[in-house]
């Protein structure tokens, strides 16, 4: 089982238009305070972002942000956190979300939390990192994502090996049991030099 002591989420610097996103992220940060979780995030006040720090804050949990110094300058940055992380890029951001963090979930949200969700998942696809990965699907909100990741596998893009590495739920309760039951999986051969 893995140990899951500090989880990375991305999501939204928006609020959306979807009240039962809105509550799931209160969930789920009120579940990681709960566990004893740390949620790293990417520190700010606003959006989904904003909810689910506050709701981990207010159930007396912990909460990492991490944000590169040029945002931090526009007075987005949450400033009640357990820890402020200022990193002096995205690049850089993102790097360090990877190193401090067990595991990583991507609530609904816009480009940036696919573009994170997907780097992280490529990381691990080549072998980069062994941390689960989890899409919490709200609402059906990940339904065609996940209809273009199958046409991937279909059309031979995507192993479905490689698929089935990226943990999908509907519930906060049931992602995190998922995550902590991933196994890690094997190096791909031709990444592993032992095997040349």
């Amino acid at each position: 089982m893995n140990k899951l002591e500090k989880i990375c989420v991305f999501c939204g610097s928006s609020d959306g238009n979807d009240e039962s996103i809105t509550l799931t992220a209160q969930t789920l940060g009120e579940t990681l305070a709960a566990r004893g979780i740390t949620l790293v995030y990417g520190a700010a006040k606003i959006g989904i972002m904003g909810v689910i720090a506050q709701s981990v804050l207010d159930a007396k949990g912990k909460v990492i942000g991490i944000i590169p110094e040029f945002l931090k300058k526009k007075e987005v940055v949450h400033l009640g956190l357990t820890q402020l992380v200022t990193t002096s890029n995205m690049h850089e951001r993102k790097l360090k979300m990877h190193d401090v963090s067990d595991g990583f979930i991507a609530l609904p949200g816009g480009i940036g939390t696919l573009e994170e969700l997907f780097e992280i998942f490529t990381w691990l696809q080549l072998g980069l990192h062994q941390k689960p990965i989890g899409l919490l699907n709200t609402n059906h909100f990940y339904d065609d994502l996940l209809k273009l990741l199958e046409t991937m596998v279909v059309k031979g893009f995507l192993s479905m090996s490689n698929y089935e590495l990226l943990i999908v739920d509907t519930t906060v309760d049931g992602l995190l049991s998922k995550m902590e039951q991933f196994k890690t999986p094997n190096l791909p051969h031709w990444l592993n030099k032992d095997r040349a």
